[in-house]
């Protein structure tokens, strides 16, 4: 299996914490470099350093904030203004506030579509030529198992991340031709902060403690347990190397079987 990313580089989107830290920690492993991108320049600086290094690999980060998609625009055109090369993209990104879709106002989709769908699509474009000359990319983009099972509570989530889901199946049509793949990795579960906040909303609506809740949602998961951010960070790797290169336009559901369909 063919693994080995060396000579090739990766730019990971939210990667100060969370699945993006690890998805950028698991890709530094098989020899990439890897460029972090998120808005805290303090907290980038310090993710930079858990990055593998031990086979010469130059790891560098890109502030921006995924909130403002035209300053996005901006950092990555100034990377790039020095000829660099990005052969692998992780769009990633926090996820929209908790509630039901019917007391969401129009500025709240709206800013969710900013933060993911236009990110994503502004980085795509950035990068295409570079991947185009390469004749290999990878774009992995980490949504949500509400792509097949919206989850309740998540509204403005759901609606936001199907849009992703079905915006990288049509790239994955376009994009195939030349050597790029797009694929989704759909995270269940996952021991992050994201978990911590649902987990303590849910607590209190419910007017339980945070223990009863995090009990009720482990038996909804066949294997157990939560799932650790290296678990996500390993299959977004994986659909990163050359061994996925037949893999295109899928649906990667990484949740310990909890989600109820194929």
């Amino acid at each position: 299996m063919d693994l080995n990313l060396k000579n090739k580089t990766a730019l990971v989107c939210g990667s100060t914490q969370g699945l993006g830290l690890a998805s950028a920690i698991e890709i530094a492993s098989l020899g990439a470099n890897v460029i972090l991108m998120a808005r805290d320049e303090a907290k980038l600086q310090a993710a930079i350093h858990k990055l593998d290094t031990s086979v010469g690999q130059q790891h560098a980060y890109i502030v921006a904030d995924f909130s403002k998609h035209e300053n996005v625009n901006e950092a990555i055109k100034a990377y790039l203004k020095q000829e660099k090369t990005i052969q692998i993209l992780v769009n990633n990104t926090g996820g929209p506030a908790g509630g039901l879709a019917i007391n969401a106002n129009i500025e709240e989709f709206l800013q969710a579509f900013n933060n993911h769908l236009l990110c994503n699509q502004i980085l795509v474009k950035a990068l295409l030529p570079g991947m185009k000359t390469a004749a290999y990319g990878r774009i992995i983009n980490i949504i949500s198992t509400s792509v097949k099972q919206p989850i309740a509570g998540l509204g403005v989530s759901n609606t936001i991340r199907a849009a992703v889901a079905n915006w990288s199946k049509t790239l994955s049509f376009e994009l195939a031709p030349f050597g790029i793949t797009v694929n989704n990795v759909l995270p269940g579960f996952t021991q992050t902060t994201r978990a911590d906040y649902i987990i303590k909303k849910k607590a209190i609506e419910a007017g339980k403690s945070e223990s009863e809740i995090m009990q009720e949602l482990i038996k909804e998961i066949p294997v157990g347990r939560i799932g650790q951010p290296t678990e996500i960070g390993s299959a977004v790797a994986f659909l990163a190397s050359p061994s996925a290169g037949y893999i295109n336009g899928i649906n990667l559901t990484v949740d310990g079987g909890r989600t109820a369909c194929l």
